[in-house]
């Protein structure tokens, strides 16, 4: 199966790996169109079972506690994004000459002939923020647009659902655009590249190379981080379309091509006439919500794809006046005795609270959870001279304070041993103690948060909720 469309799935045998949010909906609209599905499923629990029961009372098949084999007479696989690409499975199929696409592929592949172009955006951080900014752009330009993706919206049931867009705004993440070979995106944006998931992709390079992936037929711009020449290289290396430009966005005063920030104001000098000479004024920097360095960041690289597009000047600055953040995104909780309290939950890996860190000036750092392997010198080294206190949180609470140690020895630190339910509430009386009025007492815990919590969006709200109690 090359790239291009695929009309005829009359008969077709295709494997489906997994039964997750991807799976389910992929095996339903392959059998709709007279395709014989199998579905593979590692476990085997109750909810799998439920699952399964649905999908057999469709007439597809299903395989619970097996997901290695690969089932006789395959001719395509069509993966949760999840699964690793060293998974027996992969492996039996590519020996068999077995394409095998992620969902984001057969999303593309299914698109009509006037289907919408995307205009995709991926990156390590922030990449949720600049699609919504980027939504809220297209719509303030008039066009019909959805958030879609990687954020939580089907990319299949948007192709595939009755409403009609001009364009769409699509988040990407590196296991999606590694499984989508034949992906064009319009315009495209890599907002950041520093070290995740590597157990998944098994090297820096490799993650990186999935993530450049996204910049491969782009039509009018591939958009990178001037702060992070990784992205740049990415674009060098990429296969573009004849005329594709590559556009950059800083924090500093833009050159020719690129989107900046001059005197309080975000400028445009890549989509005007003589950008050797001109500049178009887009928003002002308090039109960003909130106005912390890595948002601004995010709002230029959304203004760039939006621009790419053709969206004027004003609807970027309505757009970004629209946008309200996701929660537990340095989101102010309240300010208690003249110290504001930040929630930054969000902040799962070093990258995010280096960013989260540098946005305030004097900080009392609630920090800690499941590290998923990563190091944390460079992190406390980038960020010492801001930091008043640090109160510690969490099952490898120990590696960071380690690097606090070797890095900020100075900088009182608190160790809480405990992860009962009253852990946080504790976390942030000993951030309050610390704090000293004008201070910024910040969770961005750099880690993941299942040894304590369900997820970040849980432990955001148990912060809010003892920040609350504080004030009471």
């Amino acid at each position: 199966m090359g790239s291009g469309q695929v009309t005829d799935w009359q008969g077709k045998h295709v494997t489906v790996a997994g039964l997750g949010v991807s799976g389910i909906p992929a095996a339903k609209v392959l059998h709709a169109r007279g395709a014989i599905v199998t579905v593979v499923n590692d476990g085997d629990d109750a909810r799998a079972r439920e699952q399964a029961a649905e999908l057999e009372a469709l007439g597809i098949t299903v395989r619970l506690g097996d997901g290695a084999t690969l089932p006789e007479g395959t001719e395509l696989i069509v993966t949760a994004p999840g699964w690793k690409p060293d998974k027996p499975l992969f492996v039996a199929a590519r020996e068999a000459g077995v394409d095998i696409w992620g969902d984001v592929e057969l999303a593309w592949r299914l698109r009509g002939p006037d289907a919408a172009p995307w205009l995709a955006v991926t990156g390590t951080n922030g990449k949720t923020t600049t699609v919504q900014m980027l939504a809220s752009i297209l719509k303030a330009a008039g066009l019909r647009t959805a958030a879609v993706g990687n954020i939580g919206v089907s990319l299949l049931d948007v192709v595939l659902g009755e409403e009609q867009y001009d364009v769409l705004a699509v988040e990407l993440s590196s296991y999606q655009l590694h499984w989508a070979p034949s992906l064009r995106a319009h315009s495209a944006a890599v907002l950041n590249l520093a070290p995740d998931h590597l157990d998944w992709h098994g090297s820096m390079e490799a993650y990186a190379a999935d993530k450049g992936r996204i910049y491969e037929g782009n039509r009018v711009a591939c958009v990178y981080n001037v702060a992070d020449k990784a992205t740049e290289d990415l674009v060098r290396e990429a296969d573009v379309e004849e005329g594709c430009r590559a556009i950059g966005f800083t924090l500093g005063t833009p050159g020719p091509s690129q989107l900046g920030v001059v005197d309080g104001i975000l400028v445009d000098r890549a989509f005007v006439e003589n950008r050797q000479k001109n500049a178009q004024e887009l928003a002002e920097v308090s039109d960003v919500n909130p106005p912390a360095p890595h948002n601004i960041a995010n709002a230029l690289a959304a203004a760039a794809l939006a621009r790419a597009f053709g969206v004027p000047a004003a609807a970027v600055r309505d757009g970004l006046r629209n946008f309200t953040p996701d929660a537990h995104r340095i989101a102010h909780v309240a300010d208690v005795v003249g110290v504001a309290y930040v929630d930054d939950s969000k902040a799962t890996n070093t990258h995010a609270a280096e960013a989260s860190l540098a946005a305030y000036e004097s900080i009392v750092w609630i920090a800690g959870g499941l590290a998923k392997g990563a190091t944390f010198d460079e992190l406390v080294a980038k960020s010492a001279k801001r930091l008043r206190g640090v109160v510690l949180i969490g099952k490898d609470r120990a590696l960071i304070r380690e690097a606090l140690a070797r890095h900020a020895p100075e900088v009182p630190v608190v160790d809480l041993d405990r992860t009962d339910t009253g852990a946080m509430l504790a976390a942030v009386q000993e951030a309050q103690r610390l704090a000293a009025a004008g201070d910024t007492v910040l969770l961005a815990p750099a880690c993941a948060s299942m040894d304590m919590f369900a997820n970040y969006n849980k432990r955001g709200d148990a912060f809010a909720e003892a920040v609350r109690e504080l004030g009471a």
